[in-house]
């Protein structure tokens, strides 16, 4: 058990270290620059692979503690690997700059209450 703990510490340190480069990568950045630079746009979306993965990897009885609609983050991790022709960088963008700093206060919430 301690294992597995230890384990979903780690994973949802990931998702923050994740969370963070997107932030690094994206912050003087708008929405045209963000489509024209493919490197970047790249980037990006491995971070988001990587959120949805780790994410994949916590226990639900962890997750159903506190009200997030994970679903979502396992569904845009699917949309990349495996619809990745239909991604529209545009809806990427609204997702960093919208949903990505809930899901961050929502993983620093669970860092701090499970695991301190």
């Amino acid at each position: 058990m301690k294992d597995n703990l230890l384990k979903s510490h780690r994973r949802l340190e990931h998702i923050l270290e994740a969370i963070e480069c997107i932030e690094r990568f994206s912050e003087k950045e708008d929405l045209d620059s963000f489509r024209k630079n493919e490197i970047l746009n790249n980037a990006v979306l491995l971070q988001f692979i990587i959120i949805g993965e780790a994410i994949n990897h916590i226990p639900a009885k962890i997750l159903e503690k506190h009200d997030y609609p994970w679903y979502k983050v396992r569904s845009f991790r699917n949309l990349i690997a495996h619809e990745y022709f239909n991604i529209k960088l545009s809806a990427v963008w609204v997702v960093i700059k919208k949903d990505l700093p809930v899901l961050k206060a929502k993983i620093t919430e669970i860092l701090k209450k499970e695991f301190q």
